[in-house]
């Protein structure tokens, strides 16, 4: 009898958990229902961000860089890119679409070296870089310098030569506007009036973007692997 008692309850049980995984798959069935069916996620398109979109390449990368250090293995990273794509798959440049952003204190590579030469001494300071070389203060855009070899993390590859194999560059202007304040303030300057200086002193055909941390999501929305650098 007891046996029997036993062997019921364990029906009962077994009758209840299938009446409760019925009912979880009736609500999902339901609000996948009321939803139409649709749970894939679609980003908002900008206009802002279309120059993402028609960048050549079968392959897309998008390279964040916001250190010192970072900026110059950004220009190694590129590189590689580039060599690896045509040495292990024989593709062109053309085949592989590559940004670099330059944003929070990376940013102040994008500027050239007028702009080293004027501000070199302030930049210095805020980010305690200094020429490997000479032990002081930079007064041109050393990732542009391909002399500098193992004392740069970039290891050479300048700014012109990846650019001129394909890369692009994002710029922050959030940081721009930043370090135009404290190059002003250094100099005794106007803030409005540096931040128009730099912005005309940037790398050749480089995009501005609002921040750099929008440009590392929309890069991604726009099908862009990310590269983080350190």
């Amino acid at each position: 009898m007891q046996e029997t008692k036993t062997m019921n309850r364990r029906s009962l049980i077994a009758r209840m958990g299938g009446v409760a995984v019925a009912a979880v798959a009736t609500g999902s069935t339901a609000a996948a229902a009321q939803t139409g069916g649709h749970t894939t996620f679609q980003p908002a398109r900008h206009q802002q961000d279309a120059w993402l979109d028609v960048l050549p390449g079968k392959h897309r990368n998008f390279i964040d860089a916001s250190t010192v250090r970072g900026a110059g293995e950004a220009m190694l990273y590129a590189n590689n890119l580039f060599e690896a794509n045509k040495t292990g798959y024989s593709l062109t440049d053309q085949d592989v679409a590559i940004v670099v952003c330059l944003r929070h204190f990376a940013t102040v590579f994008a500027y050239n070296d007028a702009m080293w030469a004027k501000y070199g001494k302030v930049i210095s300071t805020m980010l305690e870089f200094t020429d490997p070389n000479t032990k002081q203060a930079p007064s041109t855009n050393l990732l542009n310098v391909p002399t500098y070899g193992m004392a740069l993390p970039n290891l050479g590859n300048t700014i012109d030569a990846v650019r001129k194999r394909g890369t692009k560059f994002a710029v922050c202007d959030m940081a721009t506007h930043f370090f135009a304040q404290q190059f002003a303030t250094a100099t005794k300057g106007n803030a409005d009036a540096v931040y128009k200086e730099l912005v005309a002193n940037v790398i050749p055909d480089a995009h501005m973007v609002p921040a750099g941390v929008v440009a590392v999501n929309r890069a991604q929305e726009y099908g862009y692997t990310l590269l983080g650098t350190l």
